[in-house]
């Protein structure tokens, strides 16, 4: 594989591409294949990447020294020096400089602390002593705080590691000393969490030096024990003394070699040992991990293209020096401005909003729920309006005694009831207005890249809200001043001083008629639905279980509520006869609007509570529950239940005055409720004619006017800070990733490769505590010419080569090590 030329380009190639995707592969979710180097605090992880390079150039000192990734581009070259990409063009050809380079870098963001962060530092090293190669060099493993660092240290570096390693086009070097028990490498645990078939994951076992007299490793590096897929590669680093010593990595590489071939349980496998074998493996595996990885990078770089392809155009377009083309912007964006208020106001725009009612859906809610609802709470108790009728019949006829019903009474008491009609009617103008200019505000959102711009957009238009909500205020009053004018008594709704007392007399013989004719079941009307929704009743004691939440369901006759939606289990089925219900005010420490219904009887609601309270979680959708009670017959406080003056009436001594209240009485009822509906229908249209209908006319046709007026047309156009920053980083990216698919499309894979080592039993690395094994290391094995036949996974009568060449038996199952339980990993990170 080594001399297939093709395969050897691939590293070189992801280098440009790390090149080109600078600073762009975060916001564009783009995870280059590299290798990760993973391992506890003094594993030896730098040691390994400074004889990669053969020169002293890592932070050195106690604790933890890799505070920040370090990205580590090893490529061969005829002359050796070092590059960051913080200070490009700068070449660092003394390698203590390199190492100054590092620890300034770390302390400009981490400061002295000890303290951590996940931004990675990217240096790139040219040498004629190094093979290609991508590694990322990851903080040490910790588990105790020190210094100021935060006390949940160890979770940060693990979820820092995790955000590197979960990502697949990632190969794992699991770095663990060998003077240390495997089976508790918090390396190979975090690699196996993310890896659980072990296709990334390649074992290093450093500091085969410093093992007891007696031990060796020899079964782990033959893969015999504590086995991996991709086995494991021992080396041995310069020792702390060494390193305070300034010896030369390589005399300590030649030190290295002797080591193996002198040491018994070695000496057969040297040639597969040590640190040019591990450069040579990795070289050769990362090759290969590109070349499988890079057909599925191409396809996420033209995805992401795509996705860029418009914004990217509407940006090139635009021109911050051309007034032309800041003139076409500026009539683009109010005539998207005007598409959107009007889609927004009727519901016809392509993003339907799934969580909250907006623009003509909430002005709709108003029209039909809000002032419905405010127009019954106007209505007067029984009680008031007929003591009120009394007063102006006695008044009008003063020291007389009356013998006809006066119609003056019954005028001055309509005209009293639609003089009331003003505050809610106000009130609902006021309520559109204040959804007209949301509104508003959520489409000027989409000019915010032209702060000038969306300020003077803003003011003309709430102006203009304004002003319309005026005029139509001055309707609306109008409105009521014509009904006051003349009170229409030949209406054809009307029922008129002949049919007042008839009415009265005959209303309760209609209800008894309806019922015999349905054999004494209610009409069908009064059996459907009006809502179903949840609801929570809140004033149940804790010692009965608390608030809890229920599905409910309303109907003409009935307020039921079930355990849940499905309908099932009935809790329990309350009559709405004699109901009321009246507002309750919101807790000190509840976030949820509540109602409450009671019986005007003074009877228990439910079991032995006189009230129920309810509660919804926003006050939308308590509005919403009010008006559907107000549909089946359950009105607010002081209101009448049947409407026909059943409440407490006023005692009269004068039989003929009583009558003559009773008759006004109903004609009062009779006028209103042709008064009720007609404001029910015109209210509406009145607002939508002279509010809605001209603030979208004015939008669409006299802002850009307006706009153009103030004369500022140029200055309205200057963009914002974050504007050009967004605008700018949109065209780097994609201007990245048309590099970056240009570089790849040069790149032909087909080209020979070796393919992945056969599944092992990798079990073994379990979810376990930092309890030590005594059979981790195994006493010296003397053997001569070739390793020992190994033990693989069990299947029988199979044949399996390695990737150091020996032949292995596979069908003899390994002894497997006891299982120790560690507390669970942290979640893995989403790494696409």
């Amino acid at each position: 594989m080594m001399g297939n030329r093709g395969m050897e380009d691939l590293i070189p190639l992801v280098n440009r591409l790390q090149d080109s995707l600078s600073g762009v592969q975060q916001s564009c979710s783009l995870h280059l294949p590299q290798i990760a180097v993973v391992g506890g605090q003094s594993a030896g992880k730098s040691s390994v990447l400074e004889n990669f390079v053969g020169r002293d150039f890592l932070p050195r000192g106690s604790g933890i020294v890799t505070r920040r990734p370090l990205i580590l581009q090893l490529l061969s070259a005829d002359t050796e020096y070092g590059e960051f990409s913080h200070c490009k063009g700068k070449k660092f050809t003394d390698f203590d400089e390199v190492r100054i380079e590092i620890e300034a870098e770390t302390h400009r963001l981490t400061g002295s602390n000890k303290g951590i962060s996940p931004v990675p530092i990217s240096l790139r090293i040219y040498s004629p002593h190094v093979l290609n190669l991508t590694l990322v060099d990851l903080p040490g493993i910790t588990k105790v705080p020190i210094g100021d660092q935060p006390a949940d240290i160890e979770y940060q570096i693990r979820d820092m590691i995790m955000q590197f390693i979960c990502k697949e086009n990632c190969l794992i070097l699991a770095v663990t000393p060998a003077n240390t028990d495997l089976a508790n490498s918090d390396a190979l645990k975090l690699a196996k969490d993310v890896d659980p078939q072990g296709q990334r994951t390649i074992g290093v076992i450093t500091k085969l030096d410093l093992m007891d007299e007696g031990t060796d490793a020899r079964n782990i590096l033959e893969n015999r024990l504590l086995p991996l897929r991709r086995g494991y590669i021992g080396v041995v680093n310069r020792s702390q003394k060494d390193i305070d010593g300034k010896k030369d990595i390589k005399a300590a590489l030649l030190a290295e070699k002797n080591f193996f071939l002198s040491h018994p349980a070695y000496k057969h496998m040297a040639e597969s040992t040590g640190t040019l074998y591990l450069q040579r493996i990795l070289n050769q595996q990362l090759t290969n991990h590109i070349r499988d990885t890079l057909p599925a990078f191409r396809s996420h770089l033209q995805s992401q293209l795509v996705d860029l392809n418009k914004e990217a155009e509407e940006f090139r377009q635009y021109r911050p020096d051309d007034p032309a083309r800041r003139t076409k912007t500026l009539l683009r964006l109010v005539q998207r401005l005007a598409v959107d208020f009007e889609k927004l106001i009727e519901g016809s725009g392509s993003k339907v909003d799934t969580v909250n009612l907006s623009g003509g859906a909430r002005i709709n809610r108003i029209f039909h729920e809000r002032f419905p609802y405010e127009l019954v709470k106007l209505e007067s108790d029984e009680r008031k309006l007929r003591r009120e009728i009394n007063y102006a019949i006695r008044n009008i006829h003063g020291v007389r005694t009356g013998l006809f019903t006066p119609d003056m009474a019954f005028e001055a008491i309509v005209k009293k009831q639609i003089s009331m009609l003003q505050e809610p009617c106000v009130q609902f103008v006021d309520m559109v207005s204040q959804e007209l200019i949301t509104t508003v505000y959520q489409c000027i959102n989409e000019l915010s890249s032209f702060p000038k711009l969306k300020d003077e957009t803003e003011r003309i238009v709430t102006t203009e809200v304004r002003e319309q909500e005026s005029r139509c205020r001055d309707q609306v009053l109008l409105l009521i001043d014509t009904q006051l004018a003349y009170i229409n008594t030949k209406h054809e709704d009307f029922i008129g001083f002949t049919n007042a007392q008839q009415t009265c007399k005959q209303s309760n013989k209609k209800t008894v008629a309806v019922m015999a004719g349905n054999h004494g079941v209610a009409p069908p009307s009064r059996l459907i639905v009006i809502r179903k929704g949840w609801l929570t009743i809140s004033n149940i004691g804790i010692m009965k279980g608390g608030a809890k939440e229920y599905w409910f369901i309303l109907s003409a006759e009935s307020l039921s509520w079930f355990r849940d939606d499905e309908e099932k289990e009935k809790k329990y089925m309350l009559p709405l006869d004699n109901l009321k219900l009246r507002d309750v005010e919101k807790g000190f420490m509840s976030s949820k609007c509540v109602f409450a219904i009671y019986n005007t009887e003074l009877r228990n609601v439910y079991k032995d509570y006189k009230c129920l309270e309810l509660a919804c979680c926003s006050q939308e959708e308590l509005d919403s529950w009010k008006s559907s009670l107000l549909q089946a017959g359950v009105h607010p406080e002081k209101v009448t239940v049947d409407g026909r003056g059943n409440g407490a009436p006023e005692n009269f001594s004068d039989p003929q005055l009583e009558r003559q209240v009773e008759t006004i009485r109903s004609l009062v009822d009779s006028y209103m409720s042709i008064i009720y509906k007609t404001f029910k229908d015109l209210m509406p249209k009145t607002v939508m004619h002279l509010m809605i209908n001209s603030v979208k006319e004015f939008i669409s046709s006299e802002l850009l006017a307006q706009l153009y007026a103030l004369g500022e047309c140029s200055a309205l156009m200057d963009e914002s800070p974050e504007q050009q920053r967004h605008r700018e980083e949109v065209l780097r990216q994609h201007a990245a990733l048309k590099e970056a698919l240009a570089v790849v499309g040069k790149f032909s894979t087909s080209t020979c490769t070796t393919p992945l080592p056969p599944p092992v039993d990798s079990s073994w690395i379990q979810a376990s505590s930092p309890t030590r094994r005594k059979n981790s290391v195994t006493k010296p094995v003397v053997s001569r010419g070739h390793a020992l036949s190994v033990r693989r996974v069990p299947a029988p009568h199979t044949v399996a080569t390695s990737a150091d060449g020996l032949r292995q038996l596979a069908g003899q199952p390994s002894r497997a090590p006891p299982s120790v339980p560690r507390r669970h990993p942290p979640a893995i990170p989403n790494g696409k």
